[in-house]
């Protein structure tokens, strides 16, 4: 009972020391490491044009916000201050999550460790206080609350105005228009079944004798298993032969009749039998790296960063080699730092003995055979030659980006002489709906240079897909928490000797992909 009379006599100087605290760590924070809020801040796909002012800002703005709530007889604008910042600091998370396809880093100090939905919380609950501050301290003063209450209001539609306007303004890369132009296909892939998964953490971990097998990335020790009927699902543990390793980041990837998980941070990889739970310890301590693809029982593709410059390399480990591990220096071209702009994804196609690498800031792809051998570098039909991203070095050491990156490619899927490859770019004449709807789909080959059209998957929830596996019959996709079966009609990716020869015409002009690609765009 005294406590809740001491809350009620004290509610206005607890909500307004609690703002005030806030605000004073949350611009302490950003001005300890000033150098790397200005790295977070140019990130940001909303406010990326104006980082340099802003960062700024919101330091000299939170500050005086903090004293205003202080000061007891500024504590009224420090309130309605603090009403303004916190509207905007909460319209701006719901923005990031729910309209940008690009998600920059958190604020600094413990509110890092906030995800950005537990952050919106966070927002929404200080933002109510200080309102809820402000009603009680015009009631006291005998102010009409209601008066105090639409300023309040008003401030918070300026405030959000502000923002989206930023929003509107300040440089969106995945929302301009690109000067090529797709060849969208017929009715190529038809959903044909769907299995609610429960969870949004699966990805696809391989395809065998009609099973998917999917890892978890909340559970890493989790085979999950799915019939391609999408009907029954099993699940086994895995269980390690050594866990005393400082794993940060285990996968799973199965090559029948084994799956092998792995972590490239300690690095070790594991082996285990299909069906059996116990996984040994294949290899320990070989090489580090950052993406694995399993070629065979002994043999594996690997992406890691040599140790004389720290940027990407590709290399071949072979443990029935000496030496075990061999550099491909010769695979990834650099163009600005060697790290960020040969950034991108590995996959294989083992039945044909191909490996692609698609880099995700330039239209190009690579193919190779299963010695890493270059057989083809190709292009994607936009026209993004050379990777249009900006970097920054901070006073540690270490590299971060300092613009959100202008990304072409987001992840491939490869079966047979058939590369999938969700774009991450709008084509010219392509409706903004179906843009903003659904993911887009080019299709190439991965035996020459030849782009044979584009299809949608759609989005479910306004989460669009984050993973494909194609067995040549059917596409599987994950979008969210739900495994969707899109079957490929027949003969939908085949082209006649004409169109071949047309489309392979107009694909290669001097190295670069032509913009009249167009037949039959999809309006909607």
């Amino acid at each position: 009972m005294k406590a809740a009379q001491f809350l009620k006599k004290h509610f206005i100087k607890i909500t307004s020391i609690l703002l005030a605290l806030l605000f004073i760590y949350a611009a302490a924070s950003k001005m300890f490491d000033f150098e790397n809020f200005q790295v977070q801040l140019a990130q940001s796909p909303l406010l990326s044009a104006y980082a340099g002012v802003i960062s700024y800002t919101i330091l000299i703005v939170e500050f005086a916000v903090a004293i205003l709530l202080l000061v007891p007889q500024w504590n009224r604008r420090g309130l309605l201050a603090s009403i303004g910042l916190m509207s905007a600091f909460t319209l701006y998370i719901y923005l990031i999550l729910n309209f940008s396809d690009f998600v920059p880093c958190s604020c600094g100090g413990i509110l890092e460790k906030l995800g950005w939905t537990e952050h919106l919380i966070f927002n929404i609950a200080f933002l109510v206080l200080a309102i809820a501050a402000l009603y009680v301290l015009a009631k006291r003063k005998g102010t009409a609350a209601l008066k105090e209450l639409g300023l309040a209001g008003f401030i918070t539609i300026l405030s959000c105005l502000i923002i989206f306007g930023l929003f509107r303004s300040s440089e969106h890369i995945i929302k301009k228009e690109n000067n090529f132009t797709r060849r969208f296909l017929q009715h190529p892939v038809m959903e044909d079944g769907k299995l609610d998964l429960g969870v949004n953490s699966y990805y696809f971990a391989g395809m065998a004798n009609g099973t998917i097998y999917l890892g978890n990335l909340t559970a890493p020790l989790l085979i999950t298993k799915v019939d391609t009927g999408l009907l029954k699902l099993s699940q086994t543990k895995i269980t390690l032969d050594n866990t005393d390793h400082p794993f940060r980041n285990v996968l799973l990837q199965v090559r029948f009749p084994n799956y092998y998980l792995y972590d490239g941070t300690v690095p070790i990889i594991f082996c285990g039998k299909l069906g059996d739970s116990t996984a040994y310890t294949l290899s320990y301590r070989e090489v580090f790296f950052n993406q694995l693809v399993v070629l065979d029982s002994m043999k594996f593709a690997l992406r890691t960063q040599r140790g004389s410059d720290n940027q990407y390399t590709m290399a071949l480990l072979d443990l029935n080699r000496e030496p075990k591990v061999q550099l491909k220096d010769d695979i990834l071209e650099k163009q600005i730092d060697g790290v960020f702009d040969v950034d991108g994804q590995m996959i294989s196609d083992l039945e044909k003995n191909k490996i692609i690498y698609t880099y995700f800031y330039r239209n190009q792809y690579l193919v190779m055979d299963n010695d890493m051998n270059i057989l083809h570098r190709l292009n994607t039909i936009d026209t993004t030659t050379t990777a249009q991203i900006s970097i920054t070095k901070l006073s540690d050491g270490k590299i971060k980006m300092n613009a959100p990156p202008y990304s072409v490619n987001k992840f491939t899927a490869l079966n047979d002489n058939l590369i999938f490859n969700r774009s991450n770019l709008k084509g010219k004449h392509e409706p903004a709906g179906s843009w903003k709807n659904s993911s887009i789909i080019d299709v190439y080959r991965a035996d020459g240079q030849q782009y044979i059209g584009s299809f949608y998957i759609r989005n479910r929830n306004n989460k669009g897909m984050s993973s494909m596996i194609s067995d040549g019959h059917n596409l599987y996709v994950l979008i969210d928490n739900e495994l969707q079966r899109y079957k490929i009609r027949n003969g939908a990716f085949e082209n006649d000797t004409q169109r071949n020869k047309l489309l392979s015409g107009q694909l290669v002009n001097n190295g670069e992909p032509k913009r009249e690609l167009a037949e039959n765009p999809v309006t909607e």
